[in-house]
């Protein structure tokens, strides 16, 4: 399996970004989610998405402003992310199991994935 995330950037406090994480490799029925790790924190999960039937799960400090969502045609799984804070800033990685790992584990998914991709940065900044 091979993750790439892209689409990281600076933004303003309050503004929107997406960013997109392209999957291959599968040869099954799988779950992509993201995590973040701010500057001196320990990582942190943000969401999970299953391939089958589109169950999502989010951490708590995103619900409601993040929304994950998935391009089946293109093996690309989105993160939106609105009404963003200075405390949203991190890197921001893809990871990816199978299904199951996200609906038993949801946002914390990615402690128990086994396919990680590099990461990509986003600053919230004014």
């Amino acid at each position: 399996v091979q993750l790439q995330a892209s689409g990281g950037g600076l933004v303003q406090p309050g503004g929107s970004l997406r960013l997109s994480c392209a999957a291959s490799g599968f040869t099954s029925d799988y779950a992509i989610g993201w995590f973040r790790q701010a500057p001196g924190k320990a990582r942190e999960g943000v969401s999970c998405i299953t391939s089958s039937d589109d169950q999502s799960y989010y951490g708590d400090s995103v619900k409601g402003r993040f929304t994950i969502s998935r391009d089946s045609a293109k093996n690309t799984v989105h993160l939106q992310m609105t009404s963003v804070n200075p405390e949203d800033t991190a890197v921001y990685y893809c990871a990816a199991d199978e299904e199951y790992v996200c609906s038993k584990y949801g946002a914390r998914f990615w402690r128990y994935s086994g396919s990680w991709g590099r990461g990509t940065l986003v600053t919230v900044s004014s």
